[in-house]
């Protein structure tokens, strides 16, 4: 598929580490990465009227990714999300409410472009909010392919949360943790593959991804299930290394490749991103084949 236009729906805020400040949310991060592969990316959110939403919309637009749906709110500000790191890299959040992105408003013209889209991607933290979470389940009747990212970020999901979006998605991103979390709320026992299966026969979508960190990812699908092991990198953080992993995923599925192929070239992104500080570094398509060369992925 030529220019597929991936819209992604939900927070973007600040990540404030002990380091400085870095623009991010989860589907932020979705849409900068789609875009700096080659994609047409959209930006379904709600900012600030403060100095913060500024700056958040200037970096979109010096980054290619559109704003015209990302919204001004005069009442709540612009999100922010204080991280901290562990030794390994790996990050806390404590995630500011209320912010922008809990009122995002239905509008013609979102409609419009989710219709005329061809892929949704969404998580489970902007339902936080049912304002937020009405405008998403509106726009998720009428998207020709759901992008359902987990996502999950406590104290902000629930088993019912959880199931009413699994039944709307078309492809759906865990990481190992989450479907330990899924697999237990409804006894899927069993190896990975069984459990991932039992997922899709239970909800019906049509593709379920697993990332694994360390240990590599896996895909189920009509096509069966493949794998792939992990690569060993020298992690500065791990923020964005799940959001580009599914952008590697998406570029590599429209253009037609194989799950497998998918997974290789996913995985290979997402280890990438966990060498650069922060949820959006500059990769290029050369730099992924280089890296997937010298790895031999």
């Amino acid at each position: 598929m030529k220019n597929p236009v991936v819209i992604c729906f939900g927070e973007i805020l600040w990540d404030l580490l002990p380091t400085g400040k870095i623009a991010g949310g989860a589907p932020m991060n979705v849409a900068y990465q789609t875009n700096n592969l080659g994609m047409r990316s959209r930006m379904i959110s709600r900012v600030g009227s403060d100095d913060l939403g500024r700056e958040l919309r200037s970096f979109l637009q010096d980054k290619g990714v559109s704003t015209d749906l990302v919204q001004t709110d005069t009442t709540f500000p612009t999100g922010i999300v204080n991280v901290s790191l562990d030794e390994k890299g790996i990050p806390s959040y404590e995630i500011v409410q209320p912010a922008a992105w809990d009122r995002i408003e239905l509008t013609d013209e979102m409609l419009d472009a989710v219709a005329n889209a061809n892929a949704l991607v969404f998580g489970s933290l902007a339902c936080r909010a049912d304002h937020t979470k009405m405008t998403l389940l509106q726009l998720l009747e009428i998207a020709p392919l759901r992008v359902f990212d987990v996502n999950l970020r406590e104290p902000y999901y629930s088993q019912v949360l959880l199931e009413e979006l699994l039944l709307k998605a078309s492809l759906v991103k865990v990481n190992d943790i989450e479907l330990a979390i899924l697999s237990k709320w409804y006894g899927m026992g069993g190896v990975e593959s069984e459990q991932m299966g039992a997922l899709q026969k239970k909800f019906g979508f049509d593709r379920i991804i697993v990332t694994k960190g360390e240990h590599g990812a896996a895909c189920l699908s009509k096509a069966g299930y493949c794998s792939v092991p992990g690569v060993s990198v020298k992690v500065q953080d791990t923020i964005g290394s799940g959001d580009a992993f599914l952008s590697g995923f998406l570029s590599q599925f429209f253009a037609g490749a194989s799950d497998q192929e998918c997974l290789r070239f996913a995985n290979a992104l997402g280890a990438l991103t966990a060498t650069k500080a922060g949820g959006t570094p500059n990769i290029s398509q050369e730099e992924i084949e280089g890296f997937l060369n010298n790895a031999r992925l």
